[in-house]
């Protein structure tokens, strides 16, 4: 990586060919190069709020998602789900608008959530489990300083890529679904519609209006959409409530209504709980196959979110070449480790930056506003915590469709290729793990191709991964063989 793609540029080149910077600049139009890139300061203001504004739901969704127990049987809070969530997306999200100095907005995964709550937790304590963001998150920035991340995107195929993307979608609309009681665990069948093969109560129907409303706002090309459904929801909700047609015990994260003020002190009681090891019986194998899931699930989206949006800024040039693309990069990674710390989960770029490009914002100014709100609403979490949760999970559905969209770059006539997507996408919600569903793709695209004759086309890192991935499957009876268990 050169050294143009480590600074962004101090040119008029960052704006187009031809435009003219003018002079007697002010020192934040200096700083942020926005006249440089062809901005002005109102259209980056604009950008950062309409980036908050369609992200904004990511403070109701990733506590839904990590409010579950942990092997001990303890869980974090709401609240304090809360603040952690908004605390490591304000922070994250200044520091790309003030060192990146790129329109890009960073909040907790959604991909990296669902394996910490499905996978992690299950195995061992919340504190350990952040301390796995915290790994993933220097490895990732390790992969950036030695160059290998490029080098692995390139070696993994494309399709594979996709299938990841598709199949934590599902695996995300499943969690929606399983959270609003829309899907529930059956006696005779493995899953059922309802709790009886019917939907039960009010609050399960306030989640399939809300999620149809999302999509009908999508399909009108609505700005905030996702946003626009669950405050209309959640008004829906408390309505419901205040008529007293729900009972307070039927809605899932209690009744939506506010408990003294609006406004009160962030709840930092999770800060900093991170732990490395005393894993006891999770064993080094299994360790090593967490953090290497979380680095899947913070990996593959956030290059090409970086680089789509960066070409969508006029920022990048043909080969996806940026400035400070490097650094980016780097901050993305960071986020694994800050989000880890501070209890939300690994942070990573959000697509939905794309909003406020689309409003003109192309310099981190933009950034540096949409880290303002969210650290503002660290002193607003009464409000978020009136929103059900079967409004909230209404949204986790909407994005589990918006990441299955991959499916249209898939040539689903080649089983070379179709085959090993088929079976990541599929295994990752039908296991509940995302790591079986990327072992399971892996190994088949390998198998196939060397059933094809084509072996010499798999490159040396697919065959690791492969290996990695025969012991996963293999690990309980190579345990039991050797007398482990």
């Amino acid at each position: 990586m050169t050294q143009q793609q480590l600074e962004p540029a101090t040119t008029a080149d960052d704006a187009g060919e031809g435009t003219r910077v003018p002079a007697g600049r002010s020192w934040l139009d200096r700083y942020f190069h926005i006249s440089q890139r062809g901005s002005t300061v109102a259209r980056e203001l604009r950008g950062g709020v309409t980036t908050f504004m369609a992200m904004a739901y990511i403070l109701l969704l990733n506590p839904l998602i990590l409010s579950g127990k942990d092997v001990a049987g303890d869980t974090l809070g709401q609240k304090a789900l809360i603040t952690a969530t908004a605390f490591a997306a304000a922070f994250t999200t200044l520091l790309m608008g003030f060192f990146g100095k790129v329109p890009l907005a960073l909040a907790a995964g959604l991909s990296v959530s669902g394996v910490l709550s499905s996978q992690v937790a299950p195995a061992m304590t919340w504190p350990q489990a952040m301390g796995m963001c915290v790994m993933y998150g220097v490895v990732i920035m390790l992969l950036v300083v030695t160059g290998l991340r490029e080098m692995i995107m390139n070696a993994i195929p494309l399709a594979l890529k996709h299938a990841i993307t598709m199949g934590i979608g599902l695996f995300v609309a499943l969690i929606g679904f399983y959270k609003a009681g829309f899907v529930h665990q059956g006696k005779a069948t493995p899953v059922t519609l309802g709790p009886t093969g019917e939907l039960a109560g009010w609050p399960v129907l306030l989640f399939a209006v809300t999620l149809l409303a999302i999509f009908m706002l999508q399909a009108r090309g609505v700005p905030g959409a996702i946003l626009i459904g669950i405050l209309g929801g959640t008004v829906l909700a408390v309505v419901l409530n205040a008529a007293g047609a729900v009972a307070p015990k039927q809605w899932a994260s209690g009744a939506p209504e506010l408990h003294g003020s609006a406004v009160s002190m962030p709840d930092f009681s999770i800060f900093g709980k991170v732990e490395f090891g005393g894993w006891g019986e999770v064993g080094a194998m299994t360790v090593g196959m967490i953090v290497f899931t979380l680095v899947l699930a913070g990996f593959f989206d956030a290059m090409a979110t970086i680089i789509g949006v960066g070409t969508e800024a006029k920022l990048a040039d043909a080969q996806g070449r940026m400035p400070g693309l490097s650094k980016a990069l780097f901050i993305d990674g960071a986020g694994g480790a800050i989000g880890g710390v501070a209890g939300a989960s690994g942070q990573t770029v959000f697509v939905e930056s794309a909003t406020g490009v689309g409003e003109g914002a192309r310099t981190g100014l933009s950034s540096v506003v949409t880290g303002l709100f969210f650290a503002a609403c660290l002193f607003f979490t009464p409000l978020t915590a009136i929103v059900p949760g079967e409004v909230a999970a209404a949204a986790l559905v909407v994005i589990g469709a918006m990441m299955m969209m991959n499916a249209r770059h898939v040539d689903w006539a080649d089983r070379a290729t179709a085959i090993p997507v088929f079976l990541t996408v599929v295994i990752m919600p039908f296991t509940y793990s995302i790591t079986a569903g990327v072992a399971a793709g892996v190994i088949s695209y390998v198998a196939i191709k060397v059933a094809q004759g084509k072996a010499r086309e798999i490159g040396a890192f697919m065959w690791g991964l492969t290996a990695i991935f025969l012991v996963y499957y293999a690990l309980n009876p190579i345990e039991s063989w050797m007398g482990v268990h």
